[in-house]
């Protein structure tokens, strides 16, 4: 599995990816773990590295994501037949000049520039992550802005990215990058009204035709050492 999960924070992308990987290892025996790194800053950081984080320039930052996006592409990855990302390139094309301060059409782009150089590198990046794995599905996560609006209220993130009055605007950003992605093996999940289980139903059944070799062979083994 070669999976890329994107869409606006609050969508429901870490929820079904913590299903994903259950019904992977009964179904497969396992996947690799979604690398969810990207967003700023990190939840897997300690909440004294998120806080330094937040203090960085926005040069600095720069500097950081772009190193962290091309270690994740790096050919070692890819030696797995799993490498499974959350956000990556895509997130970032879209959240960096909205809220981190760079990347959009010059050094000197307005804050709130939708297109540029982080647009740019995103197709760069999935051009280079076609070559090392073909195999690529992209699923964009969305929701109804309503929806994501009361998701906020009722369960806030300790650093939240996404301002209420930016939703709409968010919603188009991720839409057209998916839209414009080098990326063709695609899955559109809508949790606006789903439950959990309904949509991991719905992840299953749209997967199906993109299993890769690896993903049958081991779905055979699974099911060969379960009847034993």
């Amino acid at each position: 599995m070669n999976l890329v999960f994107v869409g606006c924070e609050y969508a429901g992308k870490s929820t079904l990816a913590a299903e994903v990987m259950k019904w992977a290892e009964k179904t497969l025996g396992g996947t690799s773990h979604f690398h969810d790194h990207f967003s700023v800053p990190s939840s897997e950081l300690t909440p004294e590295a998120q806080a330094s984080l937040l203090t960085l320039h926005p040069q600095a930052l720069e500097m950081l994501q772009r190193y962290m996006i091309e270690y994740h592409i790096s050919e070692a990855f890819y030696r797995n037949p799993d490498h499974n990302l959350m956000g990556l390139v895509i997130e970032e094309a879209v959240y960096a000049p909205l809220y981190y301060g760079y990347g959009g059409k010059d050094s000197g782009a307005p804050f709130r520039s939708p297109e540029g150089q982080r647009t740019e590198m995103a197709r760069r990046t999935e051009e280079k992550m076609l070559q090392r794995a073909p195999d690529t599905v992209l699923v964009l996560f969305k929701a109804a802005s309503a929806v994501i609006a009361k998701r906020m209220k009722e369960n806030p993130h300790t650093h939240q990215i996404v301002q209420e009055q930016d939703i709409e605007y968010v919603l188009k950003r991720f839409e057209a990058e998916f839209e414009a992605s080098l990326i063709q093996k695609r899955i559109v999940i809508d949790t606006t009204s789903a439950t959990v289980a309904e949509t991991l139903a719905e992840f299953v059944e749209k997967y199906e035709p993109y299993h890769t070799n690896a993903d049958l062979l081991r779905i055979r083994k699974h099911r060969a050492a379960q009847r034993d």
